[in-house]
């Protein structure tokens, strides 16, 4: 009986989505997205995903780029790119987990990429790691970043309050030409330009909306047009107006409400919708592409 109302439930959701993202939906037949980050293994929605998934595609959300954190849901990233085509896989090792990994940790994670030529490497650098050491948090992240340069993949970085040790890192160990993407970025705009130097791309969530708004405007336009990417680091990072909820938990985010974060960041670089759908997609669609990817080559 409980499973017989929650499917009901489910079907209640789903008809108030579509009513109000009618409209979203046809206008995006014209768009093409790229959600740039997301966690879609996060068990607070990995049972939703496949749902999550076919309402971004028919919103317009061509690829959803699905990071790993943990050697715990490698496999279930693994899984889930195998299943859908729009889902562009990353494997790495965030830093809350970094005292938790295997001995073996690093040969899994490139015996991995290394037998899914279409993987991304998703890692991150943050001094908020619920008390992991720094220290240990570097040694990973250098080992990462320099397997993403040695196979000639994107790596998908994380800074929160480190960037002086970010771009020393970087220096040392770079430049990236495959491209290294600084989601949910919120660094000042005197580091952009040193950043994008080296390679990087800047990649906007929600995650920006709660900043003060000339704030999140100097970030988003110091930073090249050629190097904005937009995300919605699903579940987290919900939209101030999402227009998408996710059934049964209306505080949760999903890759559809990438068009939330297009519609604010438009608006800080005063450019239309349509103008910088065409540019995020585009940048994406470059850093996304290398050998092997599931990104046709165009």
């Amino acid at each position: 009986m409980k499973e017989a109302i929650s499917i009901k439930l489910l079907y209640i959701s789903l008809a108030v989505l579509c009513i109000v993202s009618s409209e979203t939906k046809i206008r995006s037949m014209a768009m093409k997205l790229f959600d740039a980050h997301c966690h879609l293994q996060d068990q607070r929605v990995v049972d939703k995903a496949p749902l999550l998934i076919h309402i971004a595609n028919a919103a317009g959300v061509v690829y959803i780029a699905v990071d790993g954190i943990t050697e715990k849901d490698w496999h279930l990233v693994k899984e889930m790119s195998d299943e859908f085509d729009s889902v562009i896989p990353n494997f790495g090792l965030h830093p809350w987990y970094v005292e938790g990994k295997s001995r073996s940790w690093f040969n899994t994670l490139k015996e991995l990429l290394e037998a899914n030529p279409s993987a991304a490497i998703g890692l991150d650098k943050s001094p908020l790691a619920k008390g992991v050491d720094f220290g240990e948090q570097v040694e990973v992240f250098k080992k990462q970043l320099q397997l993403a340069k040695d196979l000639k993949r994107p790596a998908s970085v994380h800074c929160l309050d480190a960037f002086p040790e970010l771009l020393q890192i970087m220096k040392e160990i770079g430049p990236f030409p495959a491209g290294v993407i600084l989601h949910s970025f919120q660094g000042s705009p005197e580091v952009v330009p040193q950043l994008t130097k080296l390679g990087s791309y800047f990649s906007f969530s929600g995650h920006l909306m709660p900043l003060k708004e000339d704030k999140a405007r100097k970030i988003v336009k110091a930073v090249p047009l050629d190097r904005i990417l937009l995300e919605t680091d699903a579940p987290d990072a919900l939209p101030i107006n999402p227009i998408f909820f996710v059934p049964g938990n209306a505080t949760l985010n999903q890759p559809a409400n990438v068009h939330s974060v297009l519609t604010y960041v438009a608006s800080l670089l005063e450019l239309s919708k349509e103008e910088l759908a065409d540019i995020s997609y585009k940048n994406a669609l470059g850093v996304f592409y290398f050998q092997g990817s599931k990104i046709p080559l165009k």
